[in-house]
């Protein structure tokens, strides 16, 4: 069976890093193995300058990963941007991957939502799995509040997560 993939989507400032780290610390809190992805459009750095791993880099390895006792990381020089699908293959011994961002990808979202923001979604009701939110919407889609990590939990735990009997 697929790994199940769950995007965590919203408007900027929002509070989707927020209730990652709520929905990540429930779902470890339960037992699952939990992976995460965050898409940045901005591109990222993840190696310091003068560091082994980015001297590596800069002398032209592809591919460096940094291995310790407690840790692993690749760092993959690309073309172009890898498709969700492409990295999800990679990811293994996990029971659940979330990801923040991918709002346009095809995986089922919770959309968070805060009035300052503005009432707006970005999704439509065909993609929302719920809303994570501090005001009513008119979507027929569950509702939660931003602080309600165990609500979403048991809804993904009934829908992606259920053991066969």
């Amino acid at each position: 069976m697929a790994i199940p993939v769950i995007s965590v989507v919203g408007k900027s400032d929002t509070g989707k890093t927020t209730l990652l780290e709520k929905l990540i610390a429930e779902l470890k809190r339960r037992g699952y193995r939990v992976a995460t992805i965050k898409h940045d459009t901005h591109g990222f750095d993840v190696d310091r300058p003068g560091k082994d791993s980015w001297r590596h880099a800069q002398a032209g390895s592809d591919v460096v990963v940094i291995s310790g006792p407690n840790r692993l990381a690749l760092i993959e020089k690309r073309e172009q941007e890898m498709a969700l699908d492409e990295i999800v293959s990679r990811l293994t011994n996990v029971d659940i991957i979330l990801t923040e961002g991918y709002k346009r990808g095809d995986k089922p979202k919770i959309e968070v939502s805060r009035r300052e923001k503005g009432s707006e979604l970005l999704c439509t009701e065909e993609e929302l799995l719920a809303i994570a939110t501090d005001q009513p919407s008119e979507m027929n889609v569950p509702q939660f509040s931003l602080d309600d990590a165990a609500g979403l939990v048991n809804l993904i735990e009934e829908r992606f997560l259920a053991k066969p009997l």
